[in-house]
């Protein structure tokens, strides 16, 4: 009996923990404090002039991309904690590590522009987590599923942006170039663990998601 108290009260210590670092990881998430590990692309790069107008612009799309790699964090992390299997769990912290480096190049390059983060991220990343913890409950295949879909989805939504980028924003296209490769790699990858091919309807409606997102933090 004492046996069985004690294993009952180390599992809610480790629920508890789990959640504190949840609880970290938004909060590191949303207020910056997340350092990356790799080099910036545009750390050797030079503007050319901009004006006002262009900088706005630049400053609009790198918020978006910024709140998209808050979403990011929120979803693998989501993602992980109901995964079951340590393969995929792996896999999704590989990725969220990347993803890492990702929001810290934005929000760099958001401050070098006058820019600031939007005021939607809180709300964007309790949002994101709850799809990526639903996203794991349906299993391993889903899982890698809603991962390959979003980072193809990604990956169409970052070369709009560079198009629509002003071609003096040198530092800006290099940084959303370099995440445009990683975010190939990680669908790729999703689709090497057997992700599933996700219905139109589903596809459709991240898709709608998508848009309402940035609509809303180019200007929030």
């Amino acid at each position: 009996l004492w046996h069985n108290s004690c294993m009952t009260f180390q599992r809610r210590l480790t629920r508890i923990d789990r959640i504190f670092s949840e609880l970290q990881h938004a909060l590191n998430t949303t207020a910056g404090n997340t350092p990356a590990q790799r080099d910036n692309p545009a750390a050797d790069g030079r503007d050319l002039e901009m004006s006002p107008e262009q900088i706005t612009r630049s400053a609009g799309l790198m918020r978006i991309n910024h709140t998209g790699e808050v979403c990011a964090q929120a979803l693998y992390q989501g993602q992980a904690l109901t995964s079951r299997n340590p393969e995929i769990r792996a896999t999704l912290k590989s990725a969220a590590d990347e993803e890492q480096d990702h929001l810290a190049w934005c929000e760099a390059r958001l401050h070098e522009l006058g820019g600031r983060k939007s005021v939607l991220n809180p709300l964007m990343y309790g949002g994101s987590f709850a799809l990526g913890a639903l996203s794991g409950l349906l299993g391993d295949r889903w899982n890698m599923a809603f991962l390959a879909e979003t980072e193809r989805q990604v990956e169409g939504h970052l070369t709009g942006h560079i198009d629509r980028l002003p071609l003096s924003d040198a530092k800006s296209r290099a940084v959303l170039a370099h995440m445009r490769n990683d975010e190939a790699a990680h669908a790729v990858t999703a689709q090497t663990h057997g992700a599933a091919e996700m219905p139109e309807p589903v596809k459709a409606a991240m898709r709608v998601g998508s848009q309402v997102m940035k609509a809303t933090t180019y200007w929030v």
